[in-house]
């Protein structure tokens, strides 16, 4: 019976104590929970592009196939130069006869400057450049900046468990509305991407593979995007030829690319 009294206030004590803590208190340990998983999601995410691409101006080469089941594949090529996440050119190296095409994005303004064209054309991220590629899956690669992220769960590929994230775009002009993102959680690499529309459709899907010297650091040198839309549609890209570069501004001039179009 003494054991039972005793127990019996232990959680009258456990109560009393619950209820002496004041709302405010509750509230701000909930709000520092909260900032602690943004804080980790905002982390993951950057550790993810970081890997993905240099921080500093680089140059890098991609080869884009795309296949369908109706058509013969289909070869381009492009080469990017980029200046942080805010800064890109992006220009067509095959096939031969649009060679001239040049893309420019600052910030996230994005304008084409073609050969036969007086003045550039503004076109937004989402538009498609070729097979299952967007114009933003090459000017504007990096996903810190342009999304929310928040880690939805923890999920096991493997051997490996993997951050589930999900970002959510900051404005209307980021590539695509959302994004559930899996990153591995012990070397933080991209896994791969579920890409949404607005209407919350699975438009598209990405596998980050081959994780190979480049650029200084082991990185995904292929990228496969599969048309979830469109069953056997498909887009593969190869990396190359990635070097550090200290590009001038003048390069990311809208002056200065009219004359190289032209």
């Amino acid at each position: 019976m003494k054991a039972h009294r005793r127990r019996f206030g232990r959680i009258l004590l456990g109560m009393g104590a619950l209820l002496l803590t004041s709302p405010s208190t509750l509230v701000r340990a909930s709000a520092e929970e909260e900032d602690t998983e943004n804080r980790l999601a905002r982390e993951v995410l950057a550790r993810a592009d970081r890997i993905r691409f240099p921080e500093e101006g680089f140059q890098v080469d991609i080869a884009i196939t795309t296949t369908s089941p109706d058509n013969e594949p289909e070869l381009r090529a492009y080469r990017i130069l980029s200046k942080g996440n805010n800064q890109t050119l992006v220009q067509t190296t095959a096939p031969a006869v649009d060679r001239d095409q040049i893309l420019l994005m600052r910030d996230r303004d994005l304008w084409a400057f073609l050969p036969n064209l007086s003045q550039p054309i503004r076109l937004p991220l989402s538009q498609r450049l070729t097979g299952q590629v967007a114009n933003g899956d090459l000017a504007r690669a990096n996903f810190v900046g342009d999304y929310t992220p928040r880690i939805l769960r923890s999920e096991r590929i493997g051997n490996d468990p993997h951050h589930v994230l999900e970002l959510t775009a900051v404005d209307k002009w980021v590539t695509y509305h959302r994004v559930l993102y899996w990153v591995n959680e012990r070397n933080g690499r991209p896994h791969k991407a579920e890409f949404y529309t607005l209407s919350g459709r699975l438009l598209k899907t990405c596998q980050y593979q081959n994780f190979r010297s480049l650029g200084g650091a082991q990185r995904p040198t292929v990228l496969v995007i599969d048309d979830a839309l469109r069953a056997g549609n498909r887009s593969v890209l190869e990396y190359s030829n990635m070097t550090l570069r200290d590009l001038p501004e003048r390069v990311f001039n809208k002056d200065y690319l009219k004359k190289l179009s032209r």
